[in-house]
Formats: C-alpha cells, structure tokens, sequence
C-alpha cells in the first residue's frame, strides 16, 4: 500500500501521539475527531502484544503526516473508560471519526494491516471513502431522515457486504422506522464475535428493547401501577423498562435512578444494570448516556 498522505505538513509529534485519561477523553479523542481521525490505543504494562503494537500504531500516524492522530489509554489506570467502551481484551484499538467510533479491533497487527485500517478514515484524495459515507447514513439517521439513511447503507453493503457499520446503520434505521423483523433479519447473521463490534453492540441491545416494547394500554397501566405505589421498586423498574423502549429514555432513567438512590443494592442491583444497558442501546458518547452516567456517579460516590 502506498504512504498515506495527509494535509498538515506542521503537525508536531506532540500533537499527532498523546497519553489520555478519563478527564482528557473528551477533549483529545471526541472533541478532535470531529477535526482528525483519532486512534485509541489501549494498552496495559503486562500486554507483551502492546509492546509490539504501540510502537508500530505511532510509526505508522507519524508516516500519515496529520491525517490522523493516536490517542494512548492505560486501560488499568482507566478502568471506568475502558468498561464504558467495552474493552474487553488487550491490546484493543478503536477508530473515532466526528465525534464517535466507528471501528475497531482487538491484539497486533503487522505494519501493512495498520496502514489499511487507517485508510479507511483518512482516505487517499479521490474523493469520498466508504466510512465517509457511513458517516453521512448516521448523520442522515440522527436527522430523522430514515429513508434516506438506508439507502445511503444499502449502497455501501452493495461495495462491500461485510461493512459492519452499514450493516448496523441499516439494522438501526429500521427500528426507527419500527421495522423490527426487517433490523433482525440484518442481523441474524453475525457471528459472536461480529456482535462486539462498537457500532454492532448497541443495535443489537436497541433490538432488545424493541422487541419488548409494550403496547399503549399495557404502558399506561405501568404508569398507573408505579404512581399507586411509589416506594414500589419493581413497578419503577417495569414502567422504566416501558418508557425507554418507547422511546422516553429521560423518563425512564429518572426511574432507574431513583431507585438507585434508595437502594442501590436492591435486586443485585438490576437497577444499575438495566441503567448500563440502556446506555449500551443509546451509545457511549450519546448525550443521554454521558448526562445520565454523571447523574449515575454522583449518587453511587455521595
């Protein structure tokens, strides 16, 4: 493969290569990838495949001359950040583009494999690649313009079957358009180890909960039986399940957290992991997620 070219011929190592911690997170990776592509690689002292990875990942974002950066993780000394991003082995590597992830993968790669995957977000100057448009189908679904966005994913698993992100991109759009056994049938195929995918796992979960989504007169009786008895932790459990599978999920956290704070031991705190799991469906860096994760932290540490 050819040297990847960028377009910031100034750009310093400093800038290209930093450490980050959880306080750091939102700006060096989320914030700037909304600029540059950000790499994140996590990484621990006892990972041996870190130790050939690492070194490889910051030749090869050197080589690519600014079109895009690495962000470095110590996943044992950001335990929360990595359980957030579902980090579950090591060395682990995820692509964020505008602001979210959109690839990843898991142990070393050799030098060749690294240069394809940055590729494909930082493009070769012929115009659009495909995670550029992945990109447009997610913004096209998160402007309600749903019809539009599965085209847009049509095409590109027509380029290329085994893009997850269409793939997932495809499967949210039919739930938002309440085309449930069409979003399963997307997804029926995948393997186990497909299903980890960052943009795969939260369709997946969304899935869930819209196949568990009650109907109207059975919603109004959750509500009815959580007001009758307030202090009743299953019927605010019930009615939050209700709520955020129709769509409420403000309301349906409020009900979570409520719980929480009363007793966050109550039922092996299935409050607390309905609540991870609904943030699961919504994203990492939805701004539900990140507004109910603070409400979340600050009544487990008051």
């Amino acid at each position: 493969m050819e040297e990847l070219i960028g377009n910031k011929e100034g750009a310093q190592p400093e800038d290209l290569i930093k450490d980050a911690d959880m306080a750091s997170f939102m700006n060096d990776v989320v914030e700037a990838s909304k600029i540059t592509p950000v790499l994140v690689d996590f990484w621990a002292d006892w990972c041996q495949p870190c130790k050939t990875l690492t070194p490889l990942l910051e030749k090869v974002v050197m080589e690519a001359r600014g079109a895009i950066k690495l962000v470095k993780v110590d996943a044992d000394k950001n335990q929360e950040l990595a359980q957030q991003l579902r980090v579950q082995s090591l060395p682990t590597v995820m692509a964020f583009k505008d602001g979210q992830p959109v690839d990843s993968f898991t142990g070393a790669l050799p030098e060749s494999e690294l240069k394809k995957f940055i590729a494909k977000f930082v493009g070769d100057g012929h115009g659009p690649n495909l995670q550029d448009v992945v990109i447009k189908g997610v913004e096209l679904l998160a402007e309600g313009k749903n019809e539009e966005a599965l085209g847009v994913f049509s095409q590109i698993l027509q380029a290329d079957a085994e893009n997850l992100d269409a793939i997932a991109g495809l499967a949210k759009g039919y739930l938002q358009i309440g085309q449930i056994d069409k979003a399963r049938e997307v997804l029926k195929t995948l393997t186990e180890d497909r299903k980890k995918h960052p943009a795969i796992a939260p369709v997946l979960t969304s899935l869930e909960f819209a196949e568990a989504r009650p109907e109207e007169g059975e919603l109004i009786k959750l509500k009815e039986a959580a007001a009758k008895s307030p202090k009743d932790h299953q019927a605010l459990y019930d009615l939050a399940e209700g709520l955020f599978a129709g769509g409420q999920r403000e309301d349906a956290a409020e009900a979570l957290l409520t719980i929480i704070a009363r007793d966050r031991e109550w039922n092996e705190e299935a409050a607390r992991k309905l609540l991870l799991k609904m943030f699961e469906a919504a994203g990492p860096m939805d701004p539900f997620t990140l507004q109910t994760r603070r409400k979340l932290s600050s009544i487990l540490f008051s």
